[in-house]
């Protein structure tokens, strides 16, 4: 800094009082160290200044004593000729000529002995070109060109040598990179590439070495021509690091992909060549173990490809799909694998693993950001749904994706992973920003309309438009044909769908959007799981019938049918007990369309689900959760089996007292089985009977076979019970998660709907769950239903700004309800639920105040005056249908309890909420 601000300050006097300070001649062997650093960090100084490289003497001097330093490797390393190299690099190109060329000719003629020397060496031909022409190499070393047959030997050792000294870094050597950008100079890349890295540094069995050739691989992509690229992606190189890929799955490998996919990702963002884009991704998608590709399906840097090259690639993943072409892969296997080859049908097993690989992997475009048409979108959507549950009887141009036939049939496992990606597919398209740049496409962005193309056409229609086009084909037929009935359930679904698009073309509405996205969703699970799907979508059909219909139902009695709100509820439970994301996430949508139109039965429906002490009544505490029969029990249920199939370990050891019991139980039982046989066969010597006659050896083999058939039953027992332990906590860890979903239900419910008065009716159910799960120990799923619930109890009820506005009917319960709450907080033994139940309270004195009642007194008048001077004063004398006697009392005796008994679970900070919020 002292020498960028004062230039008038010779750099030649302070380098001679820095050699005077540390002399390196005279100084004592202890300070040696201190010495060579107190000269290199002179120079650096100097250097940093940025007046070292106009300065002639003082650069000379300069150099020389880096030169000098390079001599003490044992306390500098490698520093010195670094900071020489950087110097170099950064003089004009007739100062190098002049100055420093004659005090570095013996440094670049040695440029073989070390990796230093080649990289000063190397920089100096990128830098100075016009200097280091091939005459003057020719006369240093003896030869015009760095990169030649005769120097490859050496080439190999000075970069392996490299790569090991600079292992911590992680990085790929710069003398690498600039011998990898001399050799594209001088025209010899293939020459370097198959003799030097493949055919020489490969050869060393060393992880530094090896990972100093993928950075050279990585590096390469951006410098090489579509040529080179063929050359390098088909190599040994490409191949050594597949198998790195492979066999470094374990957690405590190292590993190298996510580095390659960042070079890979550099080069597709920084190249606008289509070709060598597509040559890049294609290269490393068909770098394959055994027909699956290493690199991951799930890779981003697609986003990075050009329109045109996205296309092509699509188009040759669709194409390897139907036909297979395992020639133009760079295939391998572990050793492990080769060992372990157990696969009778090697070349089916290959095809399967690349079909997997390349549905994912088109699946995962489409959920990408990458620059993709609608067309695309489309095409990728009809192959992954055509190959899914269809199958071509012969090629026909009339159908695309019938016009060319797959080279090997695919099998059911194909055709299963290609389903469960296709409704993946499903999820993505529900959630597509709009594509294109048209007026409209706009529009609707900014609207944030998902799930449509540009002229507002749902997607998932745009599909079942395309599967009743299959459907009417004579050269197609599904993998799943439909029987009548469930031709008809899709007829109807379809003319379902025509009717609510009428309606929505006329009125816009979001709840006809809604409905026609679960209908068309359910259409197409009819191709998945027909049988078990037609119940739903029959009842769907009569539901949306209903809720359309212009006729008001009548008003039912409680044992009248159920109404098409409640059947809804329970067709929308029973789809979030399923574990597709995309139903639950139309199931979620349609019910806040539908939240408008809920009763008092359906939202017990939903509550009954959460209640945790209902009573162990299995027929009707069951929520379907898939028409096959399978079902997801109610909250007591989880409950009961909840100290029995908890997978908390706390949990588990206080259980372990009855689980010893009943071993014990089980031993004695075991014990006198045991007793009997060894009886049986006079193994046992009786009381008084010292006989010391032995058993024959016929006796002998009866006893140990009926002795061993005792212990093979005891075992299986044992296996059962551990069996049926296993089954019942995954059952309830189903329970418990299908719980969470339905808890989205109850926030929609109070978010949409806050001024409902049915939301009087879930603050006791969930107080009843935050009890519950507070009081009894919890496994983390729990917990995280407990936080959930709470969250939805503080968040979307206590604190809304939203409240009903007409409880004059209800002014009397909303008061017991009050006094009910007030009364459970002050019995509860835990501060933590006594909180909510407080809290539950003065919501409930919120909504009562806050509403006007012609039986509530008015306030007395303020004069005009003090009217004008304090607003704000009439609403807060304001009751509103609060009886404000009634709750002083129910407060006065809590605020007394809290001050009068010891272990009262009433706190401070409860009062001064209700103090803050109701001062009158």
């Amino acid at each position: 800094q002292v020498l960028q601000a004062f230039e008038e300050i010779p750099l030649c006097s302070v380098l001679e009082q820095i050699k005077e300070k540390h002399n390196l001649e005279k100084v004592k062997k202890k300070l040696v160290r201190n010495a060579a650093f107190g000269n290199f960090f002179g120079v650096m100084a100097l250097f940093q200044s940025g007046r070292l490289v106009k300065d002639r003497k003082a650069l000379l001097e300069s150099i020389q004593l880096l030169q000098q330093l390079a001599c003490y490797q044992a306390h500098l390393r490698d520093l010195p000729c670094k900071t020489l190299i950087d110097i170099t690099s950064e003089v004009p190109e007739a100062v190098f000529e002049d100055v420093l060329f004659g005090i570095l000719q013996s440094d670049l003629a040695s440029a073989f002995t070390s990796p230093e020397n080649l990289h000063l060496l190397l920089v100096g031909m990128q830098k100075f070109p016009a200097v280091l022409k091939p005459g003057k190499l020719k006369k240093l070393f003896g030869s015009p060109t760095v990169v030649n047959e005769e120097n490859i030997p050496r080439l190999v050792e000075l970069l392996q040598s490299a790569a090991k000294s600079e292992k911590k870094d992680k990085k790929l050597p710069s003398v690498a990179f600039d011998l990898l950008q001399v050799s594209l100079k001088e025209g010899v890349f293939e020459l370097f590439w198959k003799e030097g890295v493949e055919n020489g540094l490969l050869k060393e069995k060393s992880g530094p070495v090896s990972y100093m050739c993928y950075r050279l691989l990585g590096s390469a992509l951006p410098l090489l021509s579509l040529d080179q690229l063929q050359v390098v992606l088909k190599g040994k190189v490409m191949q050594h690091y597949g198998e790195h890929v492979v066999t470094t799955q374990l957690p405590d490998r190292f590993k190298f992909a996510p580095e390659m996919e960042t070079y890979i990702d550099e080069f597709l963002k920084s190249c606008d060549d289509t070709e060598r884009q597509l040559a890049v991704v294609i290269g490393f998608s068909t770098l394959t173990n055994q027909g699956y590709p290493v690199f991951s399906g799930s890779s981003r840097v697609v986003v990075h490809l050009q329109p045109a090259a996205l296309q092509k690639y699509v188009a040759w993943l669709k194409d390897m799909f139907l036909k297979p072409d395992f020639d133009c892969c760079l295939d391998f296997s572990s050793n492990r694998q080769k060992q372990n080859q157990e696969n009778a049908n090697t070349a089916q097993y290959k095809i399967n693993r690349l079909r997997k690989w390349i549905i994912h992997r088109l699946a995962n475009i489409i959920e990408s950001q990458a620059k993709k048409d609608e067309s695309l979108v489309m095409d990728v959507s009809r192959f992954c749904f055509f190959h899914a549950f269809f199958t071509a009887k012969k090629k026909t141009p009339q159908i695309h994706e019938a016009n060319v036939l797959p080279s090997e049939p695919i099998d059911e496992q194909a055709r299963s992973v290609t389903e469960n990606y296709f409704f993946g597919l499903l999820q993505n398209l529900n959630t597509l920003t709009v594509l294109g740049d048209t007026a409209k496409a706009a529009a609707l962005r900014e609207k944030h309309i998902h799930g449509v193309t540009a002229d507002g056409k749902l997607w998932i229609f745009l599909l079942v438009q395309y599967a009743n086009k299959l459907l009417s084909s004579g050269h197609v037929k599904a993998v799943k044909p439909f029987t009548e009935e469930q031709r008809d359930v899709w007829e109807r679904t379809l003319q379902a769908v025509k009717n609510l698009q009428k309606k929505e073309n006329k009125s816009g509405s979001a709840k006809v959007v809604a409905f026609q996205q679960l209908l068309l969703l359910m259409a197409i699970h009819l191709f998945k799981n027909p049988s078990e799907t037609m119940d739903v979508l029959s009842d769907l059909l009569n539901c949306t019938e209903k809720a359309f219909s212009k006729e008001p139902e009548n008003k039912k009695t409680d044992d009248a049918e159920p109404g098409w709100v409640e059947v809804m509820v329970e067709i929308l439970l029973s789809l979030l007990a399923q574990p597709s994301l995309l139903l639950r996430r139309i199931s979620k949508s349609v019910f806040v369309r539908i939240c408008p139109n809920l009763t008092k039965r359906g939202l017990q429906l939903i509550l009954d689900v959460l209640d945790p002490y209902e009573e162990q009544n299995e027929e009707s505490a069951v929520v379907v959760m898939e028409e096959s029969g399978k079902k997801v029990k109610s909250a007591q249920d989880a409950d009961a089996e909840g100290s029995e199939g908890s997978s908390d370990e706390d949990t588990e050891e206080e259980n372990d007292s009855g689980d010893e019991e009943k071993n014990e139980e089980v031993d004695d039982n075991f014990r006198s089985q045991l007793m009997n046989v060894l009886q049986a066969g006079n193994a046992l010597v009786r009381g008084g009977d010292e006989s010391d006659e032995e058993l024959d050896d016929e006796a002998m083999m009866a006893l140990d076979k009926n002795i061993s058939a005792l212990f093979a039953e005891q075992q299986k027992r044992i296996q059962a019970k551990k069996d049926e332990k296993g089954r019942m906590r995954k059952e309830k860890i189903l329970r418990r998660d299908f719980k969470i979903k339905v808890l989205d239900l109850i926030e929609a419910f109070l978010v949409k709907q806050a001024e409902n008065p049915l939301v009087f009716d879930v603050i006791e159910p969930l107080l009843r769950v935050i009890e519950q799960c507070m009081t009894s120990d919890s496994d983390k799923q729990e917990v995280d239903f407990l936080q959930k619930t709470a969250n939805i109890f503080r968040n979307s009820l206590c604190r809304t700004k939203q409240y009903c506005k007409r409880v004059d009917a209800l002014e009397k319960d909303l008061h017991d309800f009050v006094e009910r709450l007030v009364k459970k907080a002050c019995k509860h033994t835990h501060s933590s639920v006594a909180l909510y139940y407080f809290s539950a309270s003065l919501y409930l004195l919120k909504v009562l105040k806050g509403n006007t009642s012609d039986k509530s007194s008015v306030p007395t008048p303020l004069p005009e005056k003090q009217s004008d001077a304090i607003p704000q004063a009439a609403q807060l004398l304001s009751t509103g249908c609060l009886d404000v006697e009634r709750v002083a009392v129910l407060y006065r005796e809590a605020l007394t309890q809290l001050f009068s008994k010891r272990k009262s679970a009433l706190t401070s900070s409860m009062f001064f909420d209700l103090f803050k919020r109701f001062p009158v």
